[in-house]
């Protein structure tokens, strides 16, 4: 199964867990990586002291190769105005749990691109593998972490930001398709989303793009991971098929829904953080969006968010929750990591053995 990819990230089947920030755990990505592929973990809402943290406990349980993902979307800018007129929007909603809306708003967690102390310690842990979300880090940074021995990876939802990738000199490329659940990938939301599914993308990055390539968006299992490696690409990311793992950190009431009838419903907002993310649909999707001011910046957006969230679930309603999901969420599977690889690599065989 040894593929560019596989010899790249040293790992020795070609498939990576997703890093989704919030639900990866060191133990969820070990056991990824003991099993013989790329374990991840989403560290972009992560202090610097958390993240060494996170590399610490990760290292105590494996030494094969795992992923650190970091977002790199442009450094929030504060507006009291439209913040205060967000906020207003949602009161009617914090109304109904007996809450108010907080006073104002906060950008939770900085952007890599104004985070050098995160860069100085990715420096000083030299993990294997550093992949990018919402864009680049510059020139001399991405030159600083490969001469520290880190392979670069990022994601690209379109052939300009593939393009940009390449001419970076990043070591592999991320096709993130329109079905993928989580944040979409998008260097610049605001000039609008092209919404290219994983095969298509797959197949004119493989054409156009010499990077290897790495398929991600609505991949379940391991006909899908077959069929992305016909179609070019060396490894398959998936995320949502890890959800249910136990050792993700998904709390009960969002893995009940992902085994619900609510998972044959997914579609992207951007009203819960700021930024546009696919998730299971609920009133943040079909009520929030609907005649909405404009958005505060992502992720001071976020903030609002997760007041919402926290207001409701307090009172036992989870309407207003981020399940992020792909499309492919009703084939999500409540297995052992581990045993999850082992049932993707087998799947995978008898796919290519079915051609």
């Amino acid at each position: 199964m040894s593929t560019p990819v596989c010899r790249l990230l040293g790992i020795q089947h070609p498939i990576i867990q997703a890093p989704m920030a919030g639900v990866s755990t060191p133990q969820l990505a070990a056991a990824v990586s003991n099993a013989g592929g790329l374990g991840s973990l989403g560290i972009g809402a992560s202090s610097v002291a958390q993240v060494r943290s996170l590399i610490a406990e990760t290292r105590a349980l494996t030494d094969r190769p795992f992923n650190l993902n970091l977002f790199c979307h442009r450094p929030a800018q504060p507006d009291a105005a439209r913040e205060a007129a967000w906020l207003e929007h949602l009161r009617p909603r914090f109304g109904e749990f007996g809450a108010t809306p907080p006073a104002s708003l906060r950008e939770p967690y900085p952007s890599f691109l104004a985070d050098p102390a995160m860069l100085e310690l990715l420096l000083a842990e030299r993990p294997t593998v550093v992949s990018f979300h919402f864009g680049l880090p510059p020139a001399a940074t991405l030159r600083a972490l490969q001469q520290a021995g880190c392979v670069l990876l990022a994601s690209a939802t379109n052939l300009d930001e593939a393009r940009q990738i390449e001419q970076a000199g990043l070591d592999g490329l991320i096709a993130q398709g329109v079905e993928a659940g989580g944040h979409r990938g998008l260097f610049e939301p605001a000039q609008g989303d092209a919404g290219i599914g994983t095969l298509a993308l797959t197949r004119l990055f493989a054409a156009q793009i010499q990077l290897p390539l790495i398929a991600a968006g609505g991949i379940m299992d391991g006909a899908g991971i077959a069929a992305v490696q016909a179609l070019g690409a060396g490894a398959a990311q998936l995320g949502t098929a890890f959800v249910l793992c136990p050792e993700s950190s998904a709390n009960p009431a969002y893995r009940a829904a992902l085994q619900s009838p609510q998972a044959q419903h997914t579609a992207i907002t951007a009203a819960i953080s700021g930024r546009p993310a696919r998730g299971l649909v609920n009133r943040m999707y079909r009520e929030v969006a609907d005649g909405a001011p404009a958005l505060p910046d992502y992720p001071i957006a976020y903030d609002a968010g997760k007041a919402l969230h926290a207001a409701a679930s307090a009172q036992g309603n989870q309407d207003f929750a981020a399940f992020w999901a792909g499309q492919g969420a009703p084939l999500a599977r409540a297995l052992p990591a581990a045993q999850l690889v082992e049932v993707l690599v087998e799947e995978w065989r008898q796919s290519q053995a079915g051609r």
